[in-house]
């Protein structure tokens, strides 16, 4: 589990693909201290839980690699990642650990596209749209996880919504870099979802 608290920004050295494509073994470089990354560890990248299968340092820099297999490639942004892309990093809860953000899960649902982009004084509007099957799950002032950051749903029209983002989250995440037509991982609230169960069960 997580809390869409991003703790660091990865980066991918090196992409593999292996079984005819269905795989992709990553490395991304990080400034985690390798000893406190175990093989079998789980780590969001971009919001997706990916296990590291291996780690090392190069340099000063920390690396793990990871795979992505084929429903990941198929349902999330993975598929466009290459060597070079930025990824929001957040290590899995342990007992103690504060919850920052709220209760994530790093099972993507989908994906959302970048509607628009408003740059504020000092923060940045972005207007996205996702499936209406995702859609319903998403409500003014609820949680919403995109590219693995916890974030404040602004306003939500049909299958559209806004989110707000502070200079701190702007600064941290790869959000700073959004652009509109760009296509994020989203993950909606597990609440949510189960309180829309319980309503189509009665």
């Amino acid at each position: 589990m997580f809390t869409g608290i991003v703790t660091d920004i990865g980066e991918i050295v090196s992409l593999t693909a292996v079984a005819q494509g269905q795989l992709h073994r990553l490395r991304i470089a990080c400034r985690y201290d390798r000893a406190t990354i175990a093989d079998g560890a789980s780590i969001a990248c971009n919001g997706v839980c990916l296990t590291v299968v291996a780690s090392g340092v190069d340099g000063a820099k920390t690396w793990f690699d990871v795979d992505a297999a084929a429903e990941t490639l198929a349902l999330t942004t993975a598929k466009h990642w290459k060597v070079g892309s930025k990824l929001n990093l957040e290590r899995a809860l342990k007992i103690g650990d504060e919850l920052g953000g709220h209760i994530v899960a790093g099972h993507a649902d989908g994906i959302a596209t970048i509607v628009s982009r408003e740059d504020l004084p000092d923060m940045a509007r972005f207007e996205l749209s996702t499936t209406r099957e995702l859609a319903r799950f998403i409500a003014t002032k609820g949680s919403i996880t995109l590219d693995g950051v916890s974030l404040t749903v602004n306003t939500v029209k049909d299958v559209t919504f806004s989110v707000l983002i502070i200079p701190h989250t702007l600064t941290v995440t790869t959000i700073g870099g959004w652009k509109a037509g760009a296509e994020v991982n989203i993950e909606v609230d597990l609440m949510a979802r189960y309180a829309a169960r319980l309503t189509e069960m009665k």
